[in-house]
């Protein structure tokens, strides 16, 4: 793996070429993993994994068309060859009045701010074993726990780097740590599993893997003999790690691309309220040691802090510069890159601000509730909004939760979901999208 700085003189060198090859604008991207983990099950080793990649990607702009190339192979031979390659596909490719880089004068000039990514202190695989191990440990000493998937420990580390020929150069590394443990209880055909996980840049922002293994043994163990539910109407309390879904749902549909496509749910609602006034949804991708944090976007642009929903209201659309122009609007700084393709785009440490009421005030006036802890399937529809998923959870009878229940059907809206949800106040910041507890009234549900 290359350094940052050596990174972005790769790309800088593979633009090179391509501008003599006869391009006449393009960009490069360079990105590059390693990680390594250990997973043991039973008290025993069961593996351990280590993976590195590397992969430089050149999109082309020739005559209004462009191309994108990639290899894993960074060798100036190979280089030369996609440089020539992808200019080649440029020419041979349809016009797009829409495509090119971003515009120069929006480049991010300031320099690639220091947000905090890389954690120093690299684990080695014993160190990794321990902590899978305690995970593990702790997880199936819960009484009730009767077999265990295993528990698990990882470390990673990779580097992004980008350089464009209209004058933009760069680089930053950053680091990943996780830990994790799932569990089964009871026995035969009323068996049932469940987990925790967490991640972070730095491994000192995690709970300790006996935390961790806890948190997994008993959330397994309070899902043992699910009941059914009658169809109806509910009230629904969607636990964060299911509830930042939605979020992400909202997000899909901000997208410039699919306004500009007219395939949104929110087509035509820029600046409408589509929340409760009590709903800020912010974001900040400058957030220190934060798992989505970047100084820059795909594209070359500043990212930085900005509430998509204020108020309740949707603030405007998230756009890559391609998608700006088809609406005559600038670029948000939301492009994202892969290897190879045009950006697309995403959002950075997106948090729904937290309400005033505890997650028990939200459910005290709940005599018939569903408390939502596992949503499976993608029954969503970009287009309409509508909204059907299988789901797995607790009753919610007199404010308390009660006996668990799985084998259910949460539909409706999400225009109508979003008007009606209500946000506690029990927020955590870890996940990249993250939510408190959330309550939407009135959902449809299927089950017996």
């Amino acid at each position: 793996m290359l350094s940052p700085h050596e990174a972005q003189e790769r790309c800088h060198a593979l633009i090179e070429r391509a501008l003599k090859a006869g391009a006449e604008a393009g960009d490069a991207v360079y990105i590059a993993d390693s990680s390594e983990a250990v997973s043991v099950r039973l008290g025993a080793l069961e593996d351990v994994e280590r993976s590195e990649s590397e992969h430089i990607g050149l999109r082309v702009f020739v005559g209004g068309a462009s191309a994108s190339i990639g290899s894993t192979d960074l060798g100036d031979s190979a280089l030369d060859e996609l440089a020539s390659r992808a200019v080649d596909m440029a020419r041979a490719a349809p016009a797009d009045k829409f495509a090119g880089l971003a515009p120069e004068e929006l480049l991010l000039r300031s320099g690639v701010a220091d947000l905090d990514l890389v954690d120093a202190n690299e684990p080695d695989p014993q160190t990794l074993r321990r902590w899978a191990e305690e995970a593990e440990d702790a997880a199936r000493a819960v009484p009730g726990v009767t077999n265990s998937e295993g528990g698990s420990a990882s470390a990673g580390r990779g580097v992004v780097a980008l350089a464009t020929s209209h004058g933009f150069g760069g680089a930053y590394a950053a680091t990943s740590h996780g830990r994790s443990a799932s569990v089964l209880a009871g026995t035969d055909s009323g068996m049932q599993r469940d987990y925790s996980w967490r991640s972070a840049r730095h491994a000192a922002d995690l709970p300790s893997p006996a935390e961790i293994g806890r948190e997994a043994g008993e959330r397994t163990v309070a899902r043992v003999n699910p009941g059914r539910v009658k169809s109806g109407a509910y009230p629904i309390v969607f636990d964060p790690r299911v509830g930042s879904s939605l979020v992400g749902h909202l997000l899909g549909a901000m997208s410039g691309s699919a306004i500009a496509r007219r395939a949104s749910f929110l087509l035509d609602k820029d600046g409408a309220q589509i929340f409760d006034s009590a709903i800020t949804i912010s974001e900040d991708p400058h957030r220190l040691r934060g798992p989505r944090s970047r100084p820059f976007d795909g594209e070359g642009l500043p990212t930085g802090p900005r509430n998509l929903v204020e108020n309740g209201r949707l603030t405007g659309w998230l756009m890559d510069s391609a998608a700006a122009r088809q609406l005559g609007a600038a670029p948000t700084g939301h492009a994202s890159r892969g290897g190879s393709g045009a950006p697309h785009v995403t959002a950075g440490n997106l948090v729904l601000q937290p309400g005033s009421v505890s997650r028990a005030a939200l459910m005290a006036d709940i005599a018939d509730g569903i408390y939502v802890t596992e949503l499976i399937g993608h029954g969503v529809n970009g287009v309409t909004g509508d909204y059907s998923r299988g789901a797995s959870g607790y009753r919610i009878v007199n404010g308390e939760i009660a006996g668990p229940i799985a084998e259910f059907t949460v539909a409706g809206n999400l225009i109508d979901m979003f008007a009606r949800l209500v946000a506690a106040d029990d927020l955590e910041t870890w996940r990249g999208i993250d939510v408190p507890t959330l309550r939407i009234d009135g959902l449809s549900v299927a089950g017996d």
